[in-house]
């Protein structure tokens, strides 16, 4: 069984609704560990995340306990950085045994080919977002903001400039422009399921060149996706509990 998990934005609150939603994350993934076998985070899992060489953001060390423990244990763990999250170094991948994807990937997972992205810069309401990405993931452009900024200055910021982003009302072309991406997507490739983000509108469309899942936002809505042989599923984490919005099975 594989999990995949988007938009929780770790950091974005005040410290006691941090905790909260951690909590929640942690104890709908332990429901499941017996039975994962990977587990994607599909971008925007910390908000405004930066890494130095020395110096990684503090908290939420009960997550990272949990993805460290499912890679020792075995489990596979994809970390497919977003637009709030895209300064990653080598700290995931040498500590945790994650692996961290600045794009996309396309591999089979629970027998489908499976093409997972986090979704930003997507259709027309990703234009302009997609300028600023080229930017922000320049290398020399990263390299000079953390020689310009010492670490406590330039987390500060970046907290400050993604809270500011996030108040921002999403496009309402966004679940659309995604939508259409996901179809073209399908057609062009073998992909059987295509899997992201970003929107955090969730939804499970089926359609004959394909399934597309988006796994909306943990954060405001707590929901997430489930894929095994023959099956996907949009749940939601309600009171302690996965709830169905949706699947889908094929033989």
């Amino acid at each position: 069984m594989v999990f995949f998990v988007s938009d929780t934005h770790f950091g974005l609150g005040a410290r006691q609704e941090e905790r909260a939603i951690e909590d929640a994350l942690l104890t709908c993934l332990a429901s499941y560990e017996e039975q994962a076998t990977h587990l994607y985070l599909v971008g925007d899992i910390f908000d405004g995340y930066i890494e130095y060489r020395r110096v990684v953001p503090k908290g939420f060390v009960r997550f990272l306990a949990l993805i460290a423990a499912w890679s020792d244990r075995g489990v596979g763990v994809t970390y497919l950085v977003g637009n709030h999250d895209p300064w990653h170094r080598d700290y995931f991948a040498a500590e945790l045994g994650v692996r961290v994807m600045p794009g996309h990937v396309l591999e089979r997972v629970a027998g489908a080919l499976c093409y997972v992205r986090h979704g930003d810069g997507v259709g027309r309401s990703g234009r302009g977002r997609r300028g600023i990405k080229s930017l922000l993931r320049n290398p020399a452009m990263v390299w000079l903001y953390r020689s310009l900024l010492p670490a406590d200055a330039g987390l500060a910021l970046a907290h400050r400039v993604s809270r500011r982003l996030q108040r921002r009302r999403p496009s309402p072309h966004a679940a659309a422009d995604m939508r259409r991406y996901a179809q073209d997507i399908l057609k062009s490739t073998a992909s059987q399921v295509l899997v992201m983000g970003h929107s955090h509108q969730a939804e499970l469309c089926v359609w004959p060149e394909g399934v597309y899942m988006n796994l909306g936002s943990w954060r405001e809505g707590g929901s997430f996706g489930l894929l095994e042989a023959g099956r996907v599923q949009l749940l939601r984490w309600r009171g302690g509990k996965a709830e169905l919005v949706k699947e889908h099975a094929w033989q």
